[in-house]
């Protein structure tokens, strides 16, 4: 699938603010979208964005993905962003036009159960698009913005046209040495796995890859089941390199944190690859970093270093 890179995000962008997933608390939603305003945006919310019902949904399948559908096709509208995760992403699926999104690209925002959106995007689309902050989860959280978006990493993957790099001021520390380059995929590890087996499996998108995956509340023997999944699945098999997130929220202490690195060590005793852990991407209490996804990275993981530098631009200027 040939790749596709969105256009870059201006300041007084116009973004779409909708729900791919659960439901999300009408008054977050509220406080995020103020606050993605005082960063210098438009955000305009589609209905989904409050929507509640069917159960914990934010609308049908169906009303989420033409929700999707004219954000993309929407010429006033120059990015999208979810409100949250949650769950229930995967079922939109079905229901979506790759050849509209193809002749519409524009940077899609969201992680979590977002997962299955990115990796549908990537094989199906070729559209680069954004493991990064959410309305309600990470505009909405703390006194200030700063507290739950990396600025950093949001200016370098949605705004500027130019390799950039993460290492240990991000979070990031070697757990296996190594160093390869390759095609960033992955999110959510329970999405991806349990994608496996699927009509939308999660697959590397090059014969070099390098998978990024992190969660919030899998203890140490989850890991390792969902690991054993990838590995059987076939998903590591084009697989260089692996990213782990923070776990700080996954481990209660810091005994059950060395158990957890050391079932990481052990279930991937045979990956000759680099492999890092620590990214605060994703499900996290400080600033939520932004990763582009479908672009070429390099990791480099020794006792000295620990980098994924970002090789390519993820937008265009």
């Amino acid at each position: 699938m040939q790749r596709i890179l969105p256009p870059a995000l201006k300041q007084g962008a116009r973004i779409a603010v909708l729900s791919l997933a659960g439901a999300a608390n009408e008054d977050r939603v509220r406080l995020g979208v103020e606050r993605l305003a005082s960063l210098g945006y438009e955000p305009v919310l589609f209905p989904t964005a409050t929507k509640r019902g069917p159960i914990y949904f934010a609308g049908t399948a169906e009303e989420r993905a033409a929700d999707l559908h004219r954000a993309f096709v929407d010429e006033s509208i120059d990015a999208i962003i979810s409100t949250r995760g949650g769950w229930g992403s995967v079922e939109i699926l079905p229901h979506l036009d790759a050849e509209l999104i193809r002749k519409h690209p524009k940077p899609l925002i969201g992680y979590s159960d977002i997962t299955s959106v990115h990796g549908w995007l990537t094989r199906e689309t070729g559209l680069v698009s954004f493991y990064a902050p959410m309305v309600a989860a990470d505009f909405a959280r703390g006194e200030f913005v700063q507290e739950g978006v990396d600025s950093a990493s949001w200016n370098n993957a949605l705004k500027q046209g130019s390799a950039w790099q993460l290492g240990a001021k991000d979070g990031l520390h070697t757990l296996q040495e190594g160093s390869a380059g390759g095609t960033l995929f992955g999110g959510c590890i329970s999405i991806v796995a349990e994608s496996l087996g699927t009509p939308y499996a999660m697959q590397a998108p090059e014969d070099d890859a390098i998978l990024f995956v992190e969660d919030v509340g899998t203890k140490p023997y989850q890991w390792d089941r969902y690991l054993v999944h990838l590995r059987y699945g076939g998903l590591l098999e084009r697989v260089k390199g692996i990213v782990f997130g923070d776990m700080k929220q996954c481990v209660s202490d810091a005994a059950e944190n060395a158990l957890l690195e050391e079932a990481l060590r052990h279930n991937l005793r045979d990956f000759k690859g680099p492999i890092a852990i620590g990214l605060r991407c994703g499900h996290v209490y400080e600033p939520n970093i932004s990763l582009p996804l479908a672009v070429r990275a390099t990791l480099i993981t020794n006792s000295t270093e620990c980098t994924l530098r970002i090789e390519e631009a993820a937008v265009t200027l």
